[in-house]
């Protein structure tokens, strides 16, 4: 019976890809969030360790804001358009749920859906300030700035996610263009790289990495800073990770926690392992996996862990 790595770690939401064959070649959508259905993406730009100024306040005088939080790193930059009857309001409410649901912290997001020339978070005033300081290209026919609707409104929304201790932040803008069609702007800075074997939580799709790859990055299980008590956000996460050994009685699995980068390397290589054995004894404890079937394992803040073929041990 094979023993096979399952790697157990904090915070990063994904999503499933909608993908079109109208989209700009080579665009694609982040794997921090995606788009709403039916949205095409006309615009799409990278680049690396750019500075970038995120709004975290209202309008306070002529083009200014006094709030802000600086940052700098990887940017992705993704313009879509979304044509149909729904709503502004109806696609702020669902991106703002989405990041919610993925432990995103906000740090400013507001709706102004009757497009009054507000000076508040999200109205039209507040995204020309904004934009000031994060300028697009005129002449990549990005209208999150125009439009010809009466009514309809704008929007905004700046979340941070705290990650591997660094943060990925995105930042949402959206507009009434026409009375039929929506236009975002979409900004994702990323202070430290994401990893490229990230899946979204689901059993069939971890069975599938770890058939290919022999271990699958699983996001999405969370704990308080310097803290290994599996936080009731992690439900989601570990109820997969259940149904995944129910549903595979012959496979068993290494649960191998990580920490960031702060703190010494014993305390963190201590504190990693409490947060895989809090794991396991959840799986063991709350849905019955046999304990045997679980070992688990601390790796510390040694991410380069992630990137390497585990060694697969017969049981």
């Amino acid at each position: 019976m094979k023993k096979i790595r399952l790697l157990a770690t904090v915070l990063l939401v994904t999503a499933a890809q909608y993908l079109s064959a109208q989209d700009k070649s080579g665009s694609k959508d982040h794997a921090l969030i995606t788009r709403y259905p039916g949205s095409v993406i006309e615009y799409y730009e990278e680049q690396n360790f750019i500075p970038y100024a995120i709004a975290a306040g209202q309008v306070t005088g002529y083009k200014k804001i006094d709030a802000w939080k600086n940052t700098d790193g990887k940017r992705t930059r993704i313009y879509y358009t979304l044509k149909g009857g729904v709503t502004l309001t109806e696609v702020y409410r669902n991106y703002m749920q989405a990041l919610e649901k993925g432990g995103f912290k906000f740090i400013a997001k507001g709706v102004d859906d009757k497009n009054n020339v507000s000076k508040e978070v999200g109205g039209s005033v507040f995204l020309n300030v904004f934009y000031e300081k994060n300028p697009f290209p005129s002449s990549k026919g990005i209208n999150v700035l125009n439009g010809s609707a009466t009514s309809g409104g704008t929007f905004y929304m700046a979340a941070q996610l705290e990650k591997n201790g660094g943060s990925a932040y995105v930042i949402l803008s959206g507009k009434q263009y026409t009375a039929t069609e929506k236009v975002f702007l979409l900004d994702v800075v990323e202070e430290t790289a994401m990893k490229d074997d990230l899946i979204k939580v689901n059993a069939a799709e971890m069975l599938n990495g770890i058939k290919t790859k022999g271990k699958i990055a699983l996001y999405g299980i969370y704990f308080d800073f310097d803290k290994w008590d599996v936080m009731p956000e992690s439900d989601v996460a570990i109820s997969e990770i259940a149904k995944l050994l129910q549903e595979n009685s012959s496979l068993n699995l290494y649960v191998v926690g990580h920490t960031d980068m702060k703190g010494s390397f014993e305390h963190n290589m201590l504190l990693s392992e409490k947060r895989a054995l809090a794991v396991t004894d959840i799986l063991v404890k709350k849905y019955g996996i046999a304990a045997m079937r679980l070992t688990g394992k601390g790796a510390g803040r040694l991410h380069r862990f992630l990137q390497t073929k585990p060694r697969r041990a017969e049981n």
